[in-house]
């Protein structure tokens, strides 16, 4: 018998820790969230990107599989969305596979973003929806109105969407 391989000591990168943004762009999360389909026996799945000082929901992804082609996909399209500059953006994950791939860590590099991992703290569950198709059709109109109609309390009950222009037009009004 050949002597089984050796494991690396896992290391989870860097580690995260409590921070306060106070500002738009400068503290992302990203997570990915799944949902079981009944009428095909399948899994979908479902990855955000949120801005914790505007709780905009930045950029996400939707399908039948969650790669790490995928997250560095969103973090590229979010980071030119709001034309993130090298250095300015911490993002932090847990230390899902998609999140500790290689191709998530070059993309992250390339755009200077910052990446912090954390441990697991809680399941992701997500509701039950009979379809692809309606489960595609029902996350897309909750991201719309998370963003642009939901009022939170922390941002002065504004939408997210509201608040990150009203707060991007007074910055580039005082620059």
């Amino acid at each position: 018998m050949r002597p089984q391989r050796v494991l690396k000591p896992y290391r989870p990168g860097k580690i995260g820790h409590k921070r306060k943004a106070t500002n738009s762009n400068q503290h992302w999360e990203i997570d990915l969230k799944y949902g079981y389909i009944k009428g095909i026996s399948q899994f979908f799945y479902q990855m955000s990107i949120i801005d914790i000082f505007d709780r905009t929901i930045v950029e996400s992804h939707i399908g039948l599989s969650a790669k790490a082609k995928d997250a560095a996909r969103i973090v590229s399209i979010a980071a030119q969305k709001r034309n993130i500059q090298p250095g300015q953006l911490v993002i932090r994950s847990d230390n899902g596979p998609q999140f500790r791939a290689k191709a998530f860590a070059k993309k992250l590099q390339e755009l200077g973003i910052i990446h912090e991992r954390i441990p697991v703290n809680s399941p992701n569950l997500n509701a039950y929806i009979e379809t692809f198709q309606e489960a595609y059709e029902e996350v897309s109109q909750y991201l719309d109105y998370y963003n642009n109609r939901r009022r939170h309390g922390s941002i002065g009950y504004q939408a997210p969407a509201v608040y990150y222009q009203k707060h991007r037009n007074t910055k580039l009004l005082a620059a």
